[in-house]
């Protein structure tokens, strides 16, 4: 079907920050397959688990244990908030089971009146129909009918409104820490610390949709820590599976009370294919220094991307981002999908957001010579960009 506006090229093979098309061309990767391919393409590690699991094992059912499984749940929770896990096999099926739990904890707690769940403008949470209806954006629920209820979608970092949100029907409030598809608009800590004492006051669930942000992209293994609070639940994908079709959702013990027998599922689910990439992806992940030393790359690169904003000021008018999560807010008379267009042409892949936003998202392990000339292909591309007169 239709349903993409593909770029006209084909890559056949990968390794570390760059792809390799069929006809021989060689593009540095600045896009990580939309901030999923946190280790680059074939990293030995993840190859090798890979395929150790396809000679042993690709699938049971979750009507029998998984050692995969509970190995990573395990990891997981060791190093989260989290005391339960469910995988799924996508960010939409994550956000979509997160709602659903923050729904049954209230219900099996005697209040099944609560169900409505706060979200924000510009979120987005996938492309299910009710993770559309949560984001409430109207060019994706175009010709969907009318969009599913139970959400209340508010402006983010307006705290009076935010407040005059919940109600005696409010489940939880659920928030991308940055959301990089609504524009890489960092919301701010302040912002998740109120989030956070308003659940506790409120009796609510607070949900946080890491899908994109989460498994080291921001610097820490998830955003949320830059603020210094915890989550009741939270979704993630993307990264966890390195590659690999991959989701999750976590929850502490309380949050996950109603996920009682019977009440959720997933076929493919925590397939042991996953869960080996998975459990490959942490061992690399939280490697001792792994992560400070994707603060040390991020911040090489913003500085590279201020500089570029200083020597194309009528082109950019902003630098976003947290960690190797960054966009350049580009001026509203150029189009973004031009500037997407000029670095292909540069053999560069970068990724369009909303607000007119380039979103650059480098692999985590990308070197210092690729940050180098990833930087030097945009400013390449930029500077056959102009500014149409008025």
């Amino acid at each position: 079907m239709f349903t993409y506006a593909r770029q006209d090229v084909a890559f056949v093979r990968g390794e570390g920050a760059w792809l390799f098309a069929a006809d021989g061309e060689r593009y540095l990767d600045f896009g990580s397959g939309v901030a999923v391919n946190v280790l680059g393409h074939a990293h030995p590690h993840l190859v090798e688990a890979l395929t150790e699991q396809a000679t042993q094992l690709w699938h049971t059912s979750n009507l029998y244990r998984s050692p995969g499984q509970e190995r990573l749940a395990q990891r997981l929770c060791a190093t989260t908030f989290a005391d339960r896990v469910f995988f799924c096999n996508s960010g939409t099926e994550a956000c979509e089971g997160a709602i659903k739990a923050a729904r049954r904890y209230h219900y099996v707690n005697g209040h099944p009146e609560r169900w409505r769940v706060i979200t924000f403008e510009g979120a987005f949470h996938g492309r299910t129909l009710t993770a559309l209806a949560a984001a409430a954006n109207p060019k994706y629920l175009e010709g969907c009918g009318i969009a599913a209820d139970g959400f209340d979608n508010i402006p983010v970092s307006e705290p009076e409104a935010l407040q005059a949100a919940i109600g005696p029907e409010t489940a939880a409030i659920m928030v991308e820490p940055v959301m990089g598809e609504g524009g890489v608009r960092v919301v701010p800590a302040e912002d998740l610390q109120l989030m956070r004492a308003l659940c506790d006051e409120h009796g609510l669930l607070l949900i946080f949709d890491e899908v994109q942000t989460g498994v080291g992209r921001t610097g820490r293994l998830f955003a949320h820590e830059h603020a210094g609070i915890e989550p009741d639940i939270m979704a993630i994908a993307k990264g966890i599976g390195g590659g690999f079709p991959l989701g999750a959702i976590l929850a502490t013990e309380k949050a996950a009370s109603g996920m009682t027998a019977g009440s959720h599922g997933s076929t493919f689910g925590g397939n042991p294919l996953a869960m080996a990439v998975g459990n490959a992806v942490l061992d690399v992940v939280l490697e001792p220094g792994f992560l400070e030393e994707v603060s040390r790359k991020a911040a090489r690169l913003r500085q590279s991307l201020a500089e570029i904003k200083d020597r194309f000021s009528d082109l950019v008018l902003e630098v976003r981002g947290e960690g190797l999560l960054m966009g350049l807010k580009l001026n509203p008379d150029v189009p973004v999908a031009d500037c997407v267009k000029a670095a292909l042409a540069e053999h560069l892949l970068l990724i369009t957001a909303s607000d007119n936003v380039v979103r650059i998202l480098p692999p985590l392990n990308i070197s210092e010579d690729d940050i180098v000339e990833g930087t030097a292909r945009i400013a390449r591309a930029l500077s056959k960009l102009t500014v149409p007169a008025r």
